[in-house]
């Protein structure tokens, strides 16, 4: 297939777009791949769609490799399924919500567990039947509060997800083995650097959890690893090793201190030390109490107290994972107001307990551990108040950051904190979804028998900013030639009538040869069409321009930047070759 540029439906720009803050977005909008629709909602033009066809054809591969078998599930849903699951209130505002002109209720499907499991219940009724499983390519939708990056995080984008049915724990194993397989296949074609890390689930429900990660610093999540064992998790997932109780015996009794104007921790360091405590007390000697509300699906807002050793903050993502299905908010002024035992700057937990809310606090308030926190009386502070024996709290809660230097949770030695992009995740989601909808069918032994699910989805449109993100350099995009919008691009860069025929002459081989070419046949300069040559990263580029006069052509290696001359009438074997490898 040769591809004229004179022809093709392509602008490029020479300018970064206003709202662009990462270079996957930059260059796939200068280069004309994508262009804005609304905020989170993009068009694709002509070579972005190639680039995200070739991605969804090197996920059709995989998948077909491990005899998962396509379908094809509306977008538009109805109600009901998923408030049989209960995920119509769970997903809460992430979810597109709307009603026919009969006032029925719908919404845009973010994933499709429900209507899955109800097709295999439609269609399926014995063991004989077992184990399947059935994937889609498709449009989801999730209506993200601040959409940002391109097509990194979108409210509309291109994902396929999967889903196994087995009969036993053994079968989902295998399932969920096969596709974790097949994901590292899919990113190793695409070149893509990622990690797998431990995650949880989430509104998804289920229990073995993974995530596979691209490594970027622009990636909205956070990971850590421990080099010495191997141990990987989103830090949403990660387990905080808690220290060894302390004995009670032999330590002084709690005492409450005058403490005016220290309603931060900060603050209140400076006061401890100027205090004369006996020694020295540091951010992490004290305790930080945070008010929330929360709310379970169709619940009431209640709230929550949440205790965390002062030297660190909150981390929202694992507040959010611990409290799943809840939702959250933070405490208004109104809520100090209706609520006079919550002293602003100076909440301790004996109030709390007092007036029966609930407290969690970190792993690492232990029994035994002496903190400095709020006397939930304005400017006052108590000293020494001993967890398990002045307060015992109502649990544990995963909701403090994890820093570079924390203890793996194996106790193999310390984490390294990096960012990534999620570009898959994979669920072994067990019986959630088929017993929600009664799917049952007969065992061999004349007796029902439930199928267990698995759920895999790997982000195809994301994996296209992913690429682009990862591999372009300064002049512009660079795509791995698996997916890459043509296997050539070939610049005409010399007027000379006998250079123009014979690049369309050299154009005709390679498209004989089976090769997409994009003929860069232009009225343009030759430093224009040099330019966006780079900025539209196809890997290899030839170039007929004044080297042609002495029977010569150009091969330029975008991935290395190499370039050298080869003979013109042995140019498409030149080209075959590297192309080919």
């Amino acid at each position: 297939m040769i591809t004229r540029l004179s022809q093709l439906f392509l602008r490029t720009l020479r300018d970064d777009p206003s709202d662009a803050e990462v270079a996957s977005h930059k260059l796939l909008v200068r280069a004309g791949y994508v262009r804005r629709i609304a905020p989170g909602v993009y068009s694709w033009l002509p070579l972005g769609l190639r680039v995200l066809r070739e991605v969804e054809r090197v996920v059709r591969e995989e998948m077909d490799a491990i005899g998962a078998q396509e379908i094809l599930l509306p977008a538009l849903l109805p109600r009901e399924p998923y408030e049989t699951s209960n995920r119509w209130t769970e997903y809460g505002a992430g979810l597109f919500r709307l009603k026919d002109r009969k006032g029925n209720d719908y919404m845009l499907g973010p994933t499709h567990e429900e209507l899955f499991a109800l097709t295999v219940k439609g269609e399926y009724n014995s063991y004989k039947d077992f184990p399947v499983t059935l994937y889609q390519v498709q449009t989801k939708y999730r209506d993200e509060e601040r959409p940002r990056a391109g097509i990194l995080r979108g409210r509309e984008f291109v994902m396929k997800d999967s889903y196994s049915f087995d009969l036993t724990d053994e079968g989902l194993e295998a399932s969920y083995q096969a596709h974790r397989d097949a994901y590292e296949r899919i990113l190793q074609r695409l070149g893509v650097k990622y990690v797998i890390v431990s995650a949880t689930s989430g509104a998804m429900g289920g229990s073995a959890s993974e995530e596979f990660l691209a490594e970027s610093p622009i990636g909205e999540d956070t990971y850590v690893r421990c080099i010495e064992s191997g141990y990987a998790a989103n830090v949403e997932a990660v387990k905080t090793l808690a220290p060894a109780a302390i004995p009670f015996d032999g330590q002084p009794e709690a005492k409450v201190y005058d403490t005016p104007e220290t309603p931060t921790i900060e603050s209140l360091v400076d006061w401890a030390n100027g205090a004369d405590l006996g020694k020295t007390v540091t951010a992490a000697d004290t305790l930080k109490n945070i008010m929330v509300k929360t709310r379970v699906p169709g619940g009431e807002w209640e709230l929550l107290g949440v205790g965390i050793p002062g030297d660190r903050e909150v981390d929202e993502k694992r507040l959010e994972a611990a409290l799943t299905p809840a939702e959250y908010v933070l405490i208004t002024e109104t809520d100090f107001k209706n609520n006079p035992f919550l002293v602003k700057g100076y909440i301790g937990p004996k109030a709390l307990q007092a007036n029966g809310i609930r407290y969690l606090v970190d792993p690492r308030v232990v029994e035994g551990t002496s903190w400095i926190t709020g006397a939930d009386e304005d400017g006052k502070h108590v000293v020494g108040l001993v967890a398990g024996r002045d307060f015992t709290p109502d649990g544990t809660i995963e909701a403090a950051e994890v820093r570079d230097g924390d203890p793996s949770p194996d106790g193999a030695g310390p984490l390294v904190a990096a960012r990534g992009i999620e570009v898959g995740h994979v669920f072994q989601l067990g019986r959630k979804y088929t017993d929600a909808f009664g799917v049952d069918v007969l065992g061999e032994n004349g007796k029902p028998v439930r199928p267990t699910m698995g759920s895999y989805g790997i982000g195809v449109s994301r994996l296209v900013a992913v690429m682009a993100e990862q591999q372009h350099d300064d002049k512009g995009l660079r795509w791995p030639a698996e997916v890459s919008p043509a296997n050539v691009h070939l610049v005409i860069a010399n007027k000379d009538d006998a250079a123009r025929e014979g690049a369309e002459a050299l154009a005709a081989e390679l498209d004989r040869a089976g090769l997409s070419v994009i003929l860069d046949d232009r009225k343009a300069s030759p430093g224009v069409k040099f330019k966006d040559s780079e900025l539209l990263g196809v890997p290899l580029v030839v170039v007929v321009g004044r080297g042609f006069a002495e029977g010569n052509v150009e091969l330029r290696d975008r991935f290395t930047g190499e370039s050298r001359e080869v003979p013109a009438d042995g140019a498409l074997a030149e080209i075959l070759a590297a192309v080919r490898g």
